[in-house]
């Protein structure tokens, strides 16, 4: 295996660097030292034993991640920062994974099985020293949480950074399930919340989550009290003056405003910028705990680009991130890119096509905003329709007595508006499907309709990025729409409460940073009779319990519209935009198949072509389509809350470890990365909630050499996918 910091500099400098390297023999007056870096602000700095706590798993070991049981406080209403380190760490890796002995964890990925895939009795604990900071851009505002980990396992002599930005809108640790296969190796793991975020400004007890995850009024955490220290910084405060507050308390009580939507920044411009400042931040951590001072006390920088071997990576939004990242690395800290399911903001009018077998897509290409507005309309009417019967959550959803209610009357006023013509409930929803279907979901991805409307995944989504993009403040209420805690003060509908004193404490592991969670709701402010959550809606225009058509058709017009809001969203759309420059570095991309979040047609196989035609003959991307894979492995995990998950669907994280496997084998041992093809999986088959278990007959290896039938390739435009 050769020294990373053979790859990157001229043979002769390399044979010096890598003396100096093992002897440590470096003339202090010629190394440049370890700067501070211009963004990062205070840090904290933590040793855990890999006993009572650790990086990985937070003390609970391999047992406790798949114990479903959440972690306890000592005082619920005032949990330490850690106790809410020790639970986010749960929540976010059984967020990301199926934690099911059934389903793999133990055996095929987790805490146990070593580097080489070896299968342990021991409970995967690691041992090392955790960096927490903030990066902020001298507003205070930003405050973009960092955390880098090194593990006591790494070898200075052979120095690796893995990147794990955070999934969705999740906290720091939203990628430690990512983490893992760094951790495993010895390798840092560098990871950011991107400026995102789970636990909200609640703005009627003015009181904000710090980067901890403890809470504060937010005149102390901006260090504004009089007389009292300041804790550590907000992580997020609604950019409202004391005026605008009260105005908002009054009008509308009970609000949350949360990071991803409220900033006023359109955070996901920086998603690369974040991931690439915390490499750097794993650098600086890196020649801070292991470099040698110089003869003024200056620690030196003895790790840097040229001689340390970097991976960016993680899933879904995070994913998207690790590619952006990829795309502004102009000072070459990246070598490699391995990713799951990533979010990827197409160019306008990319001039790419897709063909699947015979068939070319018809629509592809699309922003998440577009498809998800998209979505946001149709879904709904669409799970109630005959083709789906059987798929997951499915009969749930049809003779649910609200679900199936207000989805039927959804049908009904998406035929009064003209959007469909069908004149039955079940034609109609057959008619949205197949609109769907021509929009770039794919067959295998629309049999989770149900589980995405029933959970308001789309509306969800739809909300929080139409916020974002749009910069809107949490006063503007953009289309009507808030988040709040709902409760049912009668036998009646769901209205905007205070939330519990202990919901809030904990929501910095609860929630996902995209209500609805973690008791917080979708709030329609423009429901006939007044404020109620958003799937009670009794909308004006329809009046009908439509589950709020007039807002899903606000939020579609900021998409597809050409007023001033419209422009808006617009402008902040095409800061997100990816331009498919990966400057040549080795790159795999996993995506499953049957993904319903981030359909394929629109994310991975758009962008393998767009990357092919920016880079040509430099490229090296390569793309794997994994067969009965979807978006949310831990919904697997989940066999008597949604059946048919466990028969139908295997975990793609078990790809992405084989992908950061193949990158790593490709950089310290020049083997080949596997060509672009179609992963052909085994579903485990048997009862819906009662599946066998998986094996590894379940996943196959992706393939050094995969024959025609599975290979993908570019033609001119279009990327060619076997059926």
């Amino acid at each position: 295996m050769r020294h990373p910091a053979l790859r990157k500099t001229p043979p002769a400098l390399a044979a010096m660097a890598l003396a100096l390297l093992q002897t440590g023999c470096w003339d202090s007056d010629d190394r440049a030292v370890n700067a501070t870096l211009g963004f990062l602000g205070t840090v904290t700095i933590t040793t855990y034993d890999g006993s009572t706590d650790d990086l990985l798993t937070a003390g609970l070991g391999k047992s406790g991640l798949a114990n479903a049981a959440a972690a306890t406080y000592a005082d619920a209403l005032a949990p330490t920062a850690a106790e809410l380190r020790r639970a986010a760490i749960h929540n976010k890796y059984r967020g990301i994974v199926d934690t099911t002995a059934a389903g793999g964890f133990g055996t095929l990925y987790g805490p146990n099985v070593a580097a080489d895939g070896t299968v342990t009795a021991g409970e995967g604990k690691v041992a090392g020293t955790e960096y927490v900071a903030f990066s902020d851009d001298g507003t205070g505002r930003q405050n973009v949480v960092l955390v880098v980990q090194v593990p006591g396992s790494f070898d200075p002599s052979r120095p690796c950074i893995v990147s794990a930005t955070s999934s969705g809108s999740s906290n720091v640790y939203g990628g430690i399930s990512t983490g893992e296969w760094g951790l495993k190796r010895g390798c840092a793991v560098a990871y950011t919340d991107k400026g995102t975020g789970t636990a909200p400004h609640d703005l009627g007890t003015d009181t904000v989550p710090l980067i901890n995850g403890t809470r504060a009024t937010a005149a102390l955490a901006t260090g504004a009290a009089a007389g009292l220290a300041p804790p550590p910084g907000a992580q997020f405060r609604a950019n409202l003056s004391t005026a605008e507050l009260a105005s908002v308390n009054a009008a509308t009580p009970h609000r949350l405003a949360f990071k991803h939507a409220h900033s006023e920044r359109n955070p996901e411009k920086d998603w690369g910028t974040f991931t690439l400042q915390a490499i750097q931040f794993a650098f600086w951590a890196l020649n801070e705990q292991f470099a040698e001072l110089n003869g003024l006390g200056q620690r030196l920088a003895r790790f840097e680009p040229g001689n340390t071997l970097v991976i960016a990576s993680s899933v879904s939004n995070g994913g998207g991130a690790a590619l952006a990242a990829a795309e502004q690395d102009t000072a070459g800290l990246i070598d490699a890119v391995a990713v799951a399911e990533p979010a990827v903001e197409m160019p306008a009018n990319a001039n790419v096509q897709v063909q699947r077998g015979a068939a070319l897509q018809t629509t592809v290409a699309k922003p998440l905003v577009d498809f998800t507005t998209y979505a946001h309309l149709y879904s709904t009417c669409a799970a109630l329709a005959p083709e789906l019967a059987g798929t997951p959550f499915q009969a749930t959803y049809a003779n649910a007595a609200v679900f199936g209610f207000v989805a039927t009357n959804r049908c009904a006023a998406l035929k009064a508006q003209g959007l469909l013509t069908a004149t039955t409930t079940a034609t109609q929803a057959s008619e949205a499907l197949q609109k769907l279907r021509d929009y770039g979901w794919e067959a295998e991805a629309v049999s989770q309709l149900a589980t995405m409307a029933g959970f308001e995944v789309a509306p969800a989504v739809a909300v929080t990025f139409a916020n974002a993009l749009s910069r809107a403040s949490v006063k503007d209420h953009l289309c009507g729409f808030s988040f709040a805690a709902t409760q049912a003060p009668t036998a009646g509908l769901q209205v905007p409460a205070a939330v519990s004193a202990a919901a809030l404490a904990t929501m910095y592991v609860t929630g996902n940073g995209v209500p609805p969670s973690a008791t917080v709701n979708l709030v329609n402010n423009a429901s006939v009779g007044g404020a109620v959550r958003d799937v009670a809606t009794l909308s004006p225009t329809s009046g009908l319990y439509d589950l709020n058509l007039d807002g899903a058709l606000c939020l579609r017009n900021l998409v597809t519209g050409s007023d001033a809001a419209a422009q808006r969203l617009q402008a902040g759309l095409n800061e997100t935009r990816h331009n498919g420059n990966l400057r040549g570095k080795p790159t795999v991309i996993v995506h499953g198949r049957a993904d319903p979040l981030l359909p394929v047609n629109h994310t991975s196989r758009p962008y393998t072509v767009l990357n092919k035609q920016v880079e040509g003959a430099a490229s090296k991307l390569s793309y794997i389509e994994v067969t009965h894979a979807q978006h949310f492995d831990s919904f697997i995990g989940l066999p008597t809350v949604l059946p048919g998950y466990d028969s139908r669907f295997v975990p793609l994280h078990v790809y992405l470890n084989r992908a950061l496997d193949a990158v790593y084998a490709h950089l310290t041992a020049g083997t080949p990365l596997p060509p672009s093809q179609v992963v052909r999986t085994v579903p485990r088959g048997g009862t819906a909630g009662a599946a066998p278990a998986i094996g590894a007959s379940n996943v196959p290896a992706i393939a050094a050499q995969p024959g025609a039938a599975d290979a993908i390739t570019v033609s001119g435009n279009t990327l060619l996918v076997p059926d």
